[in-house]
C-alpha cells in the first residue's frame, strides 16, 4: 500500500463531505467548469439543502452561458406543466429548503418561481436576446461573483 492510499478516519470523513463533480461530454473540447474554492472549502454537511442547491445551480448556469453565442441568453424551462419559460434575471435561496428564480416569462411578464429543493427540476435553455444593442445579459457571471464573496 502506498502512502496515498492510507487515510486517517478524519481524512476519509472530510473527503466524503467535500463536493465532487463529474461529467462526460460527446464533444472532447467541452470542459466542465471547476468547482470554485468558495464552494469546495465548506463541507456539504455544513450547508442547508437550499444553499447547496443554489451553489450548484450557479455553476450549471455559468457553464451553460459560457457555451452561448452573443445572440442568446440563459432561460429556464419548466418541467411537468404549461408554465413555459423564465428568462433568468436573478436567483436566491431561503434556508433551509427554498430556492427562488426571478425573471420574465415569454410574454415579458415579471415572474418569480419559488421551489422546494425536493421538487427542484430545472431545464436550462438558450433564448434569443431581447435587446438588439449591447452585450447579452450573463446572470451566471454575476451569481458566481456573489458566490466567491460569500
Amino acid at each position: 500500500m502506498s502512502d496515498e492510499e492510507i487515510k486517517t478516519t478524519a481524512e476519509a470523513v472530510e473527503a466524503a463531505a467535500m463536493p465532487r463533480r463529474h461529467e462526460v461530454h460527446a464533444d472532447p473540447d467541452v470542459e466542465p467548469c471547476a468547482v470554485p474554492d468558495s464552494v469546495a472549502q465548506t463541507p456539504v454537511t455544513q450547508k442547508s439543502p437550499a444553499e447547496w442547491a443554489y451553489e450548484r445551480l450557479i455553476l450549471y448556469i455559468q457553464n451553460f452561458e459560457q457555451q452561448l453565442d452573443n445572440e442568446h441568453e440563459v432561460a429556464m424551462g419548466f418541467t411537468g406543466g404549461d408554465a413555459g419559460v423564465l428568462r433568468i434575471e436573478g436567483m436566491g435561496f431561503f434556508d433551509p429548503d427554498i430556492v427562488t428564480f426571478y425573471g420574465t416569462d415569454s410574454n415579458g411578464i415579471k415572474t418569480q418561481l419559488v421551489q422546494h429543493v425536493s421538487q427542484l427540476n430545472v431545464m436550462l435553455r438558450a433564448l434569443p436576446r431581447q435587446v438588439e444593442e449591447g452585450a447579452p445579459t450573463r446572470i451566471g457571471f454575476r451569481l458566481a461573483q456573489d458566490l466567491a464573496k460569500s
